[in-house]
């Protein structure tokens, strides 16, 4: 046996059983999930393991752990204790995770550890026997796999760079007035990309075109009535909305979608990038302008500099830093006016700082009314509490799929409204549930069916006190429950009711699966 207590030959008296973890980004299809899994299986074979599990994590980058629902369910698993597994099985370590902090891969490797888990990369030369030698190697191959990223990272970054100086267009959608102009190597025009179209072949390039002439026009007099009527942005998606027209996202003008036009330098033909960076899936930074990549003339321009120019002027001019003291006082007034607050209350005057401003100077804007001593007749700390669950649910759903797919079910998500389909059979849908402290100190969970989509089962997600964590699962058939659009829980409901109580979603995997039946 090695130093793991593994079985290296076939001849084991039992196997040991065995999750197996795959992770594919864009990178080579060498690292394909299929080939990954022959690899593992292959190895399996050699080791004496028996592969009970799979975790998959498809087109995601190995950066951080954000995103990557599978590898969050493992760890999940293994925490929970009893994951039905005695060792996981990677490809290599670069498939682990490409960490920028090598620590943070051996942190997730120790919660496996810890928990009885021995982890073995199938593809490296070391043994993952906690000695020495694979402790320094390990580290090695922890620092280069986020080696790699950063050398990858600044390698496109530098190709993105020379392309933005050539006047091609990097990314994104053209927007309102313009359109994608797809060119080959010799520069000439092959067609235009509608939204979410992509060119197919390496050498070929886009540049930046005017769209319809009538678009072109409402972007001109949208110039005109800001820099010569000197009309606000408000006024001017009343004007535009008035007349019916659409955004290029096929939505209304607002105030900053004129901002947005008004304020952008391809409407002058110029090509501007790097004006802010996520790079290696950090934090998003705003960059200064002597940090932007710039190509200027590089497209059609279907505004005059000269009144981009004089609207820049007057927009500047509006850019005023305010202190805290000031940003308070002018919250004031303004409640002194209106005689009550809220963000749209906030964004709908003009010349006042956008409610994104006193939540990111404050940190909520409960926070900046709290500070001038107002209190809303109603309690607002939901509205953060709700934002923060709405942040959760993709994640929610991800895990859900994931699941699903593992067990062999066939599974399609309708993006507008987050509606499962499961093999073609039947629906299911994903609630957060806000856990409520009632006035004597009481738990309890409303839960809201969607009378609109009617799934066929409703998975409500309960969570914790405090929202940070989740308490437990409810799977809800719609023929026994759907009768009552809302319904309120405590910590007990019931034997008929708790019968639907979970605490994983193990029971529902298990439903979606796929069994044959054999006639009598």
């Amino acid at each position: 046996m090695d130093p793991m207590g593994v079985q290296h030959e076939m001849g084991a008296a039992k196997s040991v059983r065995a999750a197996q973890y795959v992770r594919m980004s864009t990178e080579h299809q060498k690292y394909s999930t299929e080939n990954q899994s022959e690899a593992i299986a292959a190895y399996a074979a050699r080791r004496g393991f028996d592969v009970v599990r799979t975790y998959t994590d498809a087109g995601k980058s190995g950066l951080r752990l954000d995103g990557r629902a599978a590898l969050q369910e493992l760890i999940a698993d293994v925490r929970n204790g009893a994951p039905g597994f005695e060792a996981i099985l990677v490809y290599d370590v670069s498939r682990w995770g490409r960490f920028q902090d090598a620590d943070e891969s051996a942190y997730y490797e120790f919660i496996c550890r810890e928990a009885g888990l021995s982890v073995h990369y199938c593809a490296e030369q070391f043994e993952n026997d906690g000695s020495l030698s694979a402790t320094i190697i390990k580290s090695m191959k922890r620092a280069m796999a986020g080696e790699y990223s950063r050398e990858l990272s600044a390698k496109v970054f530098a190709g993105q760079c020379r392309l933005i100086t050539l006047g091609f267009r990097q990314g994104g959608a053209a927007g309102y007035g313009l359109r994608r102009q797809l060119v080959d190597e010799h520069l000439s025009p092959k067609g235009l990309l509608e939204r979410g179209e992509q060119k197919s072949i390496q050498t070929d390039r886009v540049v930046l075109t005017p769209g319809p002439p009538e678009e072109v026009e409402v972007v001109r007099r949208l110039y005109r009535m800001f820099v010569v009527q000197r009309r606000s942005e408000s006024e001017i998606a009343t004007v535009l909305n008035g007349e019916g027209r659409l955004t290029d996202l096929g939505r209304p003008w607002t105030r900053g979608t004129v901002h947005q036009v008004l304020t952008n330098e391809k409407y002058i033909g110029n090509n501007v990038y790097n004006r802010s960076s996520f790079k290696l899936k950090a934090k998003r930074v705003v960059n200064d302008p002597d940090n932007w990549v710039r190509r200027d003339g590089a497209f059609e321009g279907i505004v005059e500099p000269d009144f981009f120019e004089a609207a820049q002027r007057i927009i500047q001019a509006r850019c005023v830093r305010y202190s805290d003291e000031e940003l308070l006082a002018r919250l004031s007034d303004l409640l002194a006016k209106k005689g009550w607050l809220s963000g749209l209350v906030i964004d709908e005057v003009d010349d006042m700082p956008s409610s994104s401003a006193f939540r990111h100077r404050f940190g909520s804007l409960v926070r900046a009314y709290q500070l001038i001593g107002y209190s809303p007749a109603r309690d607002y700390r939901y509205i953060e509490i709700n934002q923060a669950l709405r942040a959760i649910h993709p994640d929610v759903i991800a895990q859900v799929i994931n699941g699903i797919t593992r067990g062999g079910a066939v599974v399609a998500e309708d993006p507008s409204n987050g509606l499962l389909t499961i093999n073609d059979e039947f629906t299911a849908s994903v609630v957060i549930v806000r856990c409520l402290e009632t006035p004597a100190g009481g738990l309890r969970w409303k839960i809201r069916l969607d009378q609109g989509l009617r799934p066929d089962i409703t998975i409500a997600v309960r969570m914790e006190v405090g929202n940070a964590e989740i308490r437990d699962y409810y799977l809800l058939p719609w023929f026994e429950c759907g009768a009552d659009p809302s319904m309120r829980l405590a910590p007990d409901n019931g034997v008929l009711l708790d019968s639907f109580r979970f605490d994983t979603l193990d029971a529902f995997f298990d439903l979606t699966q796929r069994v044959e039946v054999y006639a009598a």
